[in-house]
């Protein structure tokens, strides 16, 4: 068999694949940053994915193959769900900071804190107001131009 003959090419892609799913790892459990947490769950997803290509096909079968292309199509379904928390999380407490999703929850319901959170996470963001159609804006006469040189 052609993978008998060369056993370092499934040493060299479990080597990749554990490095992937590690550095996907740190990521989830040192950031705040809800974007970067899941950016770094789907590292770990596709070192987990080199890893059952590499056996599958060590093993000269491709249920590894067709697993892969299941965890890839989970994989985009979760990008689409969490796509939707994180810009909620975003609108309504205008951070992407993972402790922001303690201020997300029903008036009811108590929070539980493993430590401080921080002091801006009561304070609610403020957005800018557009003008109504065909009303010219107020302009302030003490700001400077934005374009010196047209």
């Amino acid at each position: 068999m052609l993978a008998a003959a060369f056993p370092s090419l499934i040493h060299g892609a479990l080597v990749v694949g554990a490095v992937l799913f590690v550095l996907g790892l740190v990521g989830i459990l040192t950031r705040r940053n809800l974007i970067v947490m899941f950016l770094s769950a789907e590292l770990m997803l596709q070192g987990i994915s080199v890893s059952l290509v590499a056996w599958s096909r060590y093993h000269g079968d491709f249920g590894g193959h067709a697993l892969v292309v299941f965890v890839l199509t989970v994989a985009a379904c979760e990008a689409a769900v969490a796509l939707v928390f994180v810009l909620q999380a975003f609108a309504r407490t205008g951070r992407l900071d993972s402790a922001a999703w303690q201020s997300l929850r029903d008036t009811e319901v108590p929070r539980r804190i493993d430590r401080e959170l921080p002091a801006t996470d009561t304070v609610a963001p403020v957005w800018p107001r557009l003008t109504p159609s065909g009303v010219e804006p107020a302009r302030d006469d003490s700001a400077e131009p934005s374009r010196e040189h047209v």
